[in-house]
């Protein structure tokens, strides 16, 4: 495990959900201040905003993958793909390690239900569950970032 990932974990078990806690561990590396990544993050955690969709730790993988490989150039069709790339890397290595990018499969429980919230809250999951995939994120992510 990283300095980084356990960073993110503990930012993680600290109060910031999986999203920031991801993002949040490359803002110097990416320019940005903490407090902005953290903004920018924060909707995507608990699988966008409770909807059971993707993981808050892959939104925030991708957040960071676009901020560092991605372009703000208009028209540059090199640079998207360069981030596609990357990204769909990503995704593939998360999904080899646990099956799945979306919350559902991965926490067990449906988060756009907040009965199903409380009883993974009340079993532990998101402290059992969630705070490895933040580390296992932050990992692969720096594992592409090293490679590209």
């Amino acid at each position: 495990m990283s300095e980084r990932s356990e960073r993110a974990a503990a930012s993680f078990a600290g109060g910031l959900n999986c999203a920031q806690a991801v993002a949040a561990a490359f803002a110097g590396d990416c320019g940005i201040e903490e407090s902005v990544i953290r903004r920018l993050a924060c909707g995507f955690g608990g699988g966008l905003s409770h909807t059971d969709r993707t993981c808050g730790a892959v939104s925030g993988g991708v957040l960071v993958l676009g901020l560092a490989r991605g372009t703000a150039v208009v028209g540059d069709r090199e640079g998207k793909e360069r981030c596609y790339v990357a990204v769909r890397e990503f995704l593939d290595r998360f999904s080899a390690r646990h099956g799945s990018v979306d919350c559902t499969p991965l926490l067990g429980f449906d988060l756009s239900d907040p009965v199903q919230i409380d009883a993974a809250r009340t079993a532990g999951a998101f402290s059992d569950r969630c705070s490895g995939y933040v580390r296992d994120a932050v990992e692969i992510v720096e594992e592409i970032l090293e490679e590209r």
